[in-house]
């Protein structure tokens, strides 16, 4: 799977982590930074991430900060890129099956990197169950999105 990392400084160290075990898993990784312990804003790197998804240049995504909160909100706010910050593998799981989440966010101030390997290979086995009922709500949420876009322009 081609899958896009990125991480603020506050995840710089666990993104490293995750990055290695995705290879070693055969996986086509972008890393998209940062690639330092510098201060960095986590929107930029949410961001890249999100933009990765949104031009198909990966299926998925993974971003990792203190909380995995900001990133979340941050890469939301892109047209067709669903993120959830995940702390456990039911969510993790569960986030792709029935609301095809694309970017699975992670707080590297409140979960171990063995916890974080886990939900990674959790997020990236897991299939969207495409059932009609997933599929009306995900058509509600597109239906806000497009709605709110016009407010914007």
């Amino acid at each position: 799977m081609r899958v896009a990392i990125g991480a603020d400084h506050a995840g710089f160290e666990l993104k490293r982590d995750l990055a290695a075990i995705l290879v070693q898993h055969g996986h086509e990784l972008i890393d998209l930074g940062t690639h330092s312990p510098a201060p960095v804003d986590y929107p930029d790197t949410a961001e890249a991430v999100a933009s990765a998804i949104r031009n198909g240049q990966v299926d998925r995504g993974v971003l990792v900060c203190g909380s995995g909160a900001g990133v979340a909100v941050a890469a939301s706010k892109f047209p067709g890129v669903r993120a959830a910050v995940c702390h456990d593998c039911y969510t993790a799981r569960q986030a792709v099956e029935h609301d095809d989440v694309n970017v699975l966010c992670l707080g590297s101030r409140v979960i171990g990197p063995a916890l974080a390997r886990m939900l990674v290979e959790t997020f990236l086995t897991a299939s969207f169950a495409g059932d009609e009922r997933h599929l009306r709500r995900l058509a509600k949420i597109d239906a806000i999105e497009t709605r709110f876009m016009k407010d914007v322009e």
